[in-house]
């Protein structure tokens, strides 16, 4: 019976959120196929409020907030947001797909054109 108790307190305390995030994120991921930016906010806010201890979700949560305001066509948003990536985790396999929405964006005339040190981070 302890052992039961001692194994309901231990999920309690670290799975829960963890399961919390993943379901939230994989909801966010089904309503961003079915093209609803709306609950794709709203499932993101939930992560993020559930992540505050778990920065390595932050950039995750971005993309895909970014991509949203893409689709709702708000471009210079989801630039900063891609920005916002690149400058936080600028090592991370998000900043790479930023960068590349950024020069899209560019590309396509929905965001100015800057100089490649806006895009790319200096090496140290």
């Amino acid at each position: 019976m302890r052992f039961v108790l001692f194994v309901a307190l231990a999920l309690s305390v670290t799975g829960c959120t963890r399961w919390s995030m993943n379901h939230h994120m994989n909801l966010a991921y089904k309503a961003y196929e079915r093209g609803n930016c709306e609950q794709v906010m709203l499932e993101l806010s939930q992560v993020d409020r559930a992540s505050r201890a778990r920065r390595y979700m932050q950039p995750e949560v971005s993309m895909l907030r970014g991509q949203c305001l893409e689709r709702q066509k708000l471009f210079v948003d989801a630039a900063q947001t891609y920005q916002f990536i690149i400058t936080q985790y600028p090592n991370s396999e998000y900043a790479f797909r930023a960068r590349a929405r950024l020069e899209t964006l560019q590309s396509l005339g929905h965001y100015p054109t800057r100089s490649a040190s806006a895009i790319r981070p200096t090496a140290s």
